[in-house]
């Protein structure tokens, strides 16, 4: 940063001291936790003499595990994309309404723990379902470490309730699919061709202002060749729609490339590669007992309104941990789920 015209490439030196302020504060965090780790010691020495800071030293102590536990976490962010913003797409499955309402309530959790990281989030596109709930939803969360985290989210979510749109209130089973794509203004190893792309626009949906719904400046991105689909209509004009598809589109065709590396390797390795509806990574059960339980790690957690409402750090770190312990990187998929 010091060299001389380091600042005439603006794009070059933006990525650059972006890059600086995540190592110093990674170098902040380390430093002060060493600092908290010295007042332990000398804490745990007068604890020995004193029972009345007892309670003190449990509460430093709580403090100082908590910060290791997110240092530990830190570490488990190698892939190339791990500490950039992602952008989530949430697809009901099979089931009708119940899908379409399962979807929803699916993409308010992950939403509401985008939040709770510190995360902003943008809504880019809703599609609404015929009764109730979503069909699909995409949005991006920007921070550090976004794609890192939310690509434990990837793949089949599924759900088991009385359903509040059966007369007879019997069980039913629902399904959603998470995916997950790194967020990235220009991808040099995907290249789209303009003759592969069929664009169709449509009148914007939901509530909006004066301009929204009044014209057709939503925009539809058909990618032919893998069949890829990216709509969007949050923004206010056609154009703004159009280069924000193609930017997700973009981040859509680098996770697919990034998934077929994933699979070759996994290949070579002679490991199983199940990508079906089937392979659910997660179940969240409501009747006849609650219990969030996730298949790949066998983290669970019986509070399952808590994790619907957004309490998902148990769940990605424990998968975090998994893929560190397979030697996969945090954005690699080396699970069972599908993405």
């Amino acid at each position: 940063m010091q060299e001389p015209g380091f600042w005439d490439d603006q794009e070059r030196a933006a990525r650059v001291s972006a890059e600086h302020s995540r190592a110093q504060r990674k170098l902040e965090s380390y430093r002060s936790l060493e600092s908290e780790l010295d007042d332990l010691e000398a804490l745990e020495e007068l604890a020995a003499e004193d029972d009345s800071i007892a309670d003190e030293l449990r509460d430093t102590r709580a403090a100082v595990e908590d910060r290791l536990a997110e240092l530990e976490e830190q570490r488990l962010f190698s892939g190339p994309y791990d500490a950039g913003d992602a952008v989530v797409t949430v697809h009901a499955g099979t089931g009708g309404t119940d899908s379409q309402d399962w979807a929803e309530m699916l993409l308010r959790m992950e939403m509401r723990w985008a939040e709770k990281r510190g995360f902003q989030v943008e809504l880019l596109e809703a599609s609404p379902g015929e009764e109730a709930g979503i069909k699909s939803a995409t949005f991006i969360a920007r921070g550090e470490n976004a794609y890192g985290l939310f690509s434990a989210e990837k793949g089949v979510h599924r759900l088991v309730r009385i359903s509040p749109f059966d007369a007879a209130a019997r069980r039913h089973t629902s399904f959603a699919l998470v995916e997950v794509s790194p967020l990235v203004d220009e991808v040099e190893d995907v290249e789209i061709d303009e003759g592969d792309l069929q664009i169709d626009t449509y009148r914007a949906s939901g509530a909006g202002g004066q301009h929204v719904n009044k014209t057709d400046s939503a925009v539809r991105i058909t990618h032919r060749p893998t069949g890829i689909v990216v709509q969007i209509q949050n923004e206010r004009s056609q154009s703004a729609n159009r280069a924000t598809a193609m930017a997700t589109l973009r981040s859509k065709l680098l996770e697919l490339e990034e998934q077929k590396r994933r699979e070759e390797l996994a290949r070579e390795k002679g490991e199983a590669q199940d990508v079906g509806w089937g392979s659910q990574i997660r179940s969240y059960v409501l009747h006849p007992y609650t219990m969030v339980k996730d298949h790949r790690t066998g983290y669970e957690m019986g509070d399952a309104q808590r994790v619907l409402d957004g309490d998902l750090d148990g769940f990605v770190r424990a998968e975090l941990l998994r893929r560190a312990a397979l030697g996969n990187g945090a954005g690699a998929d080396g699970d069972t789920g599908a993405s």
